[in-house]
């Protein structure tokens, strides 16, 4: 017996501990879903704030996957669960529209939260990997210039909260004592969440789209950690490839066709025309021929998407498109700007002063 107990001992102190924030959502489900099938090699922590909906997203993976409550904003609650790690892939963060419509809370977030997690990785774990996920929109509107590297500038677009807290974070990840790598994110698509929401209105539908689905951007995730040291102190873009490009009025329009809401017809002044992001990515397989990541398609996107959506709701979306249609210009941004002619918003949406 006293042989066994110290063999199980020396077996599990040889597994890599992980703690993972942000575990369920859209990306963080799909990494957490590849950390459980690898228990025999990683002991995982997954940082919960909102235990409701984690039970919901990832609660059938607690039997492998410990589940930790905590909030980074706050370093008390998190300090208990910093000690030991020999990664950590950093996801929590506050996204649009929620990042632009309470600023205050993406800062809150994004940033004074990443910032306590990095303080108290580099005392209690100091020789832990950081992993962090970025954004296109550091790189600001490219909508002329579509065709995006590392080493370009960083510059937020006119009212976007989201992408400056990114640009703030990334300083300090370089600047901490930690070995770290910062994958740039582009449009991270999950086909079970196919709702439109009035963030699409913000998007020029001249855009370059590089898109990449969530469960290749989980897999990006994971199996960076056997690569620590091609990525670690190294920035990287991370899209879906060539595989993944069209125009944003291509991508949405067969998004349409899909949900069963038809064409893309919505009024001149719905959509912005001006000051987003996102374009491609010219140097994004420089990250996928480390970890090779890339396994889907957005032919993949799209038949994934169609296959979950009910047929019930592709036919009520096609009875009740023109209504729906309607309901979802009252919520575009340009549009409201366009018919009040504001000021700010004319200048953010079209670049326009009035």
């Amino acid at each position: 017996m006293g042989f066994f107990s110290c063999t199980r001992i020396t077996f599990e102190t040889m597994k890599k501990r992980i703690l993972v924030t942000g575990g369920s959502g859209a990306i963080g489900k799909e990494a957490i879903k590849l950390l459980a099938d690898q228990t025999e090699n990683y002991e995982v922590f997954c940082l919960v704030h909102n235990q409701a909906r984690a039970e919901k997203r990832i609660g059938k993976y607690k039997t492998k996957i410990k589940f930790v409550q905590g909030d980074i904003t706050r370093l008390s609650s998190i300090e208990p669960h910093t000690h030991n790690l020999e990664y950590v892939i950093h996801l929590a963060a506050i996204i649009p529209p929620l990042a632009d419509q309470k600023p205050e809370l993406a800062q809150a977030v994004n940033f004074n939260g990443t910032k306590n997690l990095i303080e108290l990785i580099e005392k209690n774990s100091p020789n832990a990997f950081f992993l962090y996920s970025s954004s296109i929109s550091v790189y600001g509107d490219r909508l002329n210039t579509p065709d995006i590297k590392v080493g370009d500038k960083l510059i937020a677009s006119m009212g976007d909260a989201y992408g400056q807290t990114k640009i703030d974070t990334e300083k300090i990840i370089q600047e901490s004592s930690l070995k770290w790598s910062i994958f740039r994110l582009t449009g991270i698509m999950d086909p079970k969440l196919n709702s439109p929401n009035a963030l699409m209105f913000h998007m020029p539908l001249k855009t370059n789209f590089e898109i990449c689905t969530t469960r290749d951007c989980g897999r990006a995730f994971v199996n960076a950690l056997i690569h620590e040291n091609e990525l670690k102190n190294t920035i990287f873009n991370l899209a879906g490839g060539e595989s993944c490009r069209a125009p944003f009025h291509e991508i949405l329009s067969t998004a349409f066709g899909i949900s069963g809401m038809g064409k893309l017809n919505f009024p001149e002044g719905a959509f912005a025309t001006a000051n987003f992001h996102c374009g491609y990515y010219a140097d994004g397989d420089d990250l996928e021929n480390i970890v090779h990541f890339r396994k889907d398609t957005k032919e993949d996107y799209f038949r994934m998407m169609g296959e979950a959506i009910p047929e019930w709701q592709k036919l009520s979306a096609k009875l009740f498109a023109p209504i729906v249609k309607w309901a979802m210009l009252q919520t575009s941004d340009p549009w409201k700007a366009k018919k009040s002619n504001d000021k700010y918003g004319m200048k953010r949406y079209f670049n326009i002063d009035v």
